[in-house]
């Protein structure tokens, strides 16, 4: 069994979980673009598709991707630092669980062998990859000395509509450069 069927077939949390364990991944060897997320939302429980929901149609637009080929394994890579669903929480969704970063993050590193660009997307995902992480915020704006190779991204979900009120920088500058980098990828 191959590392991604292994991560699929993985119920260690099955119990913990609140609707059981249904691992959710996007991965190819070959991808270019690499997108660490936090954990799958309920509506990603139940599609089996990542970022299925409003929060993946803001992250596309970022992006500057259509659908077919932000699912296009062999470009984008989707490894939340969790792959089932957590449960809801008082402000959202509870935290991944660390049991499967501590479980598969490790196997994982070896699998992908083209990433061209890591995107950091939330705190959990900066959290892990980032020693120096202080705050979302603080991360993201260190973007210009981050690219070409990784980049730090709020969360997309409409929650944070306050957060990009608040920093009208991401959109106007941000952004841009990053669908840049992305037309680059995929058409390279």
């Amino acid at each position: 069994m191959n590392l991604i069927d292994q991560i699929t077939a993985c119920r260690l949390c099955d119990e913990a979980l609140p609707f059981g364990a249904r691992p959710v991944i996007q991965a190819s060897p070959v991808a270019k673009i690499l997108i660490s997320g936090q954990a799958p939302s309920l509506r990603v429980h139940q599609t089996g598709k990542l970022f299925n929901d409003q929060s993946g149609e803001t992250l596309r637009d970022w992006l500057g991707v259509t659908e077919a080929q932000f699912y296009d394994p062999d470009l984008f890579a989707i490894v939340p630092m969790a792959f089932c669903y957590p449960g809801k929480g008082k402000s959202g969704d509870l935290p991944p669980p660390k049991l499967c970063a501590q479980t598969w993050r490790q196997p994982l590193k070896g699998y992908f062998k083209q990433i061209q660009l890591h995107i950091l997307v939330g705190q959990y995902s900066q959290r892990y990859y980032c020693n120096n992480f202080k705050s979302v915020t603080q991360l993201v704006q260190q973007w210009p000395s981050m690219l070409p190779k990784r980049i730090a991204l709020p969360h997309p979900s409409p929650r944070n509509q306050p957060w990009r009120a608040k920093n009208p920088w991401f959109e106007q500058a941000l952004i841009p450069e990053l669908k840049a980098q992305i037309k680059k990828l995929i058409a390279g």
